[in-house]
């Protein structure tokens, strides 16, 4: 009995070619799968940092308006106590003097899925926390 078994075991040969090309193949369908996935969780939290250094940035003003300080990017770059690696220099930043409204205009360093880099023109706390990442255009207004 124990001679059998060991004669069996030695006429095992390994893995057949089609055996190989089917595990190759279903591999294949996998990474077909996650590899989008992958690209989208990437792109998203580009966006999502993007919108966290704006919000920084009308945090910063709002502590230089809180400091009798005028609202604009001079003075609010004081108060940032990060580096902005995800917005472009040229931001602006101004306060409406009849509304106490700080809004800010900036362009996004990330570009989004077209592969254009958006960009905020006089938007404010409020509308920047609605944004939300999008497969089309990166940059909705939330519902």
């Amino acid at each position: 009995m124990l001679k059998s078994i060991k004669r069996h075991l030695k006429d095992q040969r390994g893995l057949t070619l089609i055996e190989l090309l089917a595990v190759v193949v279903i591999l294949g369908i996998i990474a077909a799968i996650a590899i989008p996935s992958i690209g989208n969780i990437v792109a998203k939290s580009k966006f999502d940092a993007s919108k966290a250094d704006a919000l920084q940035i009308i945090n910063a003003a709002t502590m230089a308006d809180a400091a009798g300080e005028e609202v604009n990017a001079t003075n609010t770059a004081k108060y940032l106590d990060i580096t902005l690696d995800n917005v472009e220099e040229n931001w602006t930043i101004a306060k409406d003097p009849g509304t106490n409204v700080i809004t800010l205009s900036v362009t996004f360093k990330h570009p989004d899925k077209s592969g254009s880099a958006p960009i905020l023109k006089d938007k404010t706390r409020s509308d920047i926390n609605k944004m939300d990442y999008d497969n089309k255009t990166a940059i909705k207004p939330a519902t």
